[in-house]
């Protein structure tokens, strides 16, 4: 691994320069690294990070990456990461040509980073010099405490895909917001959620606040607050709860573990919170990358395209280009390509916003004529595609903007496949060619981590509780056991957790005949029919698990 040399340094100066002309922000400075395809599989279990810390879980990646590579071997062009200055790495093997294609990708990465409010708690931090800070602590704590650190980073990242992003994001954009103020508690809160009041009697209260007011307009307060304490004695000490609540509470599973655990608290385990809390940071950081992926890349693929053939140094490489920009940028007909899509939907974006479409006016159209004739010239589409790649994320940016025109203009469709019982082979064939259809199917490939609450009043010093809330999708069950026995050894005690469990309905007994007649249209028999739910805990106890039904 080495800086790239002069000449190609210059290559990449060129590339900033009408970069920025365009509009791209990435700040000054750049490093860029020449690597070797074994540098970027060796690199690849660490995110690309050289300093993240050493965990056995990356070399059992490295060994297989590599087994994997002598089968099949590939030439990843580059990869860039998030840090100040930013960093990337570029294979030792690219031509002049490809690298100013390669290059202008790059800087669409560092602009989105640097622009994305997902990534606004990563703006003013240098991540790589954090991770080799971090590192060599790890390094030292294993010198002193042997597997022990293993173990506490293995049940830390056994529950860091929960951690708080959008709770992070939200405290860095509202620190300064009070916290409710009594009156705003008693009629948001208190009436609302804690009693459930009537419409009617919410109605009162308001009619005998505004009555207050009228009659001592200087302090209607005290004499208000008189009357509800008669009728509800226990409010302040609910609302004197609910604000010591609120200034402490935690942003996720692992900052309340961290805060509130027993076990981490005693003396002897005080060590263990620097690594639990190194790898929430870690997973902080990386957290924007996972939800962005779509988006990002296809900022990136949108930018290289658009520069790269506007650039004069590269005459004479354009059939080049073609070939790698269509292999990179191709629609597949069977599975998602991340670059595809978002290059297609930010070239949608700006047609839209050239014909002022992105408006109430537009939207409200339903007849397709009337929707094909509306254009409004004064309206920028490079403004709009610049303020999506500033606030929306993988799954706000392709539910916005997947709609019928966009799946009919590049013939999209949602394939689906059967069993041929004749050929005895599999079939695809155009499940669907509706935008809903397709919408659903780019949103069910999203990441989405389950969200978990922690439940207060059932948690004490002796146990923890944890409930799931359910979106539709259950927890995978060969995770549960050991995702649980590791939050029991950071609590200290047993951990019950409750989820929805989905209960599936068994196939009617059939005969072969009819079992491969229903399979050509049904390829999972039973499917068809609702299934169940039912509500569950399950129990880690002494490193055993249970489970009640509720």
């Amino acid at each position: 691994m080495e800086l790239i040399d002069q000449h190609t340094k210059r290559i990449m100066e060129g590339c900033k320069e009408r970069a920025r002309d365009a509009g791209l922000e990435f700040g000054g400075d750049t490093l860029e690294y020449i690597v070797t395809n074994r540098d970027l599989v060796d690199l690849g279990p660490k995110n690309m990070i050289p300093t993240l810390y050493d965990y056995w879980v990356q070399d059992v990646e490295v060994i297989k990456e590599r087994s994997r590579y002598e089968l099949y071997p590939n030439n990843p062009y580059e990869t860039v990461i998030n840090t100040r200055p930013a960093i990337s790495f570029y294979n030792d093997n690219n031509p002049d040509w490809l690298n100013v294609m390669i290059f202008y990708h790059v800087l669409g990465h560092i602009d989105f980073f640097r622009n994305n409010h997902l990534f606004a708690h990563t703006w003013h931090e240098d991540f790589e010099g954090q991770a080799l800070s971090d590192k060599r602590y790890i390094a030292k704590l294993r010198s002193e405490k042997g597997r022990w650190v293993d173990y506490v980073i293995e049940f830390s990242r056994g529950i860091d895909n929960m951690v708080g992003l959008y709770s992070e994001l939200s405290s860095l954009n509202r620190h300064e917001t009070p916290i409710l103020s009594r009156l705003d508690y008693y009629f948001d809160v208190f009436l609302q959620k804690e009693k459930k009041v009537r419409a009617g009697e919410y109605l009162k209260e308001i009619e005998r606040y505004n009555q207050a007011c009228r009659d001592f307009p200087d302090a209607p307060d005290p004499v208000f607050f008189a009357e509800v304490a008669a009728s509800y004695p226990e409010f302040e000490a609910l609302y004197s709860k609910f604000k010591d609540r609120r200034h402490s509470r935690p942003k996720d599973l692992m900052s309340y573990i961290l805060e509130n655990s027993p076990f981490l608290a005693k003396d002897q385990n005080r060590w263990m919170k620097p690594v639990v809390e190194i790898v929430r940071k870690t997973s902080l950081f990386f957290a924007p990358q996972i939800r962005t992926k779509t988006i990002n890349e296809g900022w990136s693929s949108y930018w290289h395209e658009k520069l790269f053939l506007q650039d004069d140094r590269i005459s004479g490489n354009e059939v080049g280009f073609a070939r790698v920009n269509a292999f990179v940028t191709a629609l597949p007909f069977v599975g998602l390509n991340p670059y595809a899509i978002g290059m297609r939907l930010f070239e949608h974006v700006e047609e839209l916003g050239r014909g002022g479409k992105i408006s109430y006016d537009f939207q409200k159209l339903l007849d397709a004529n009337l929707r094909k004739k509306f254009s409004r010239e004064d309206v920028s589409g490079g403004d709009w595609v610049f303020k999506v790649r500033e606030n929306f994320s993988d799954f706000t940016f392709i539910n916005t903007f997947v709609d019928q025109e966009f799946v009919d203009k590049h013939k999209l469709f949602v394939a689906g496949r059967r069993l041929n019982p004749r050929k005895k082979v599999w079939e695809y064939y155009i499940k669907s060619r509706k935008a809903e259809d397709y919408k659903q199917m780019l949103l069910d490939s999203l990441y989405h981590p389950p969200s978990i609450d922690i439940v207060e009043e059932e948690t004490n010093d002796e146990h923890l509780y944890l409930s799931h809330r359910f979106e539709g999708k259950p927890l995978v069950k060969e995770f549960i056991a050991n995702t649980m026995m590791g939050i029991e050894f950071l609590w200290g005690g047993p951990v019950k957790l409750e989820t929805t469990e989905l209960i599936m309905p068994a196939p009617e007994p059939t005969g072969l005949a009819a079992f491969y007649a229903a399979f050509a249209t049904d390829p999972f028999p039973g499917s068809s029919r609702e299934p169940s739910y039912r509500r569950v805990v399950y129990t880690m106890e002494d490193r055993k698990l249970s489970k009640v039904v509720l």
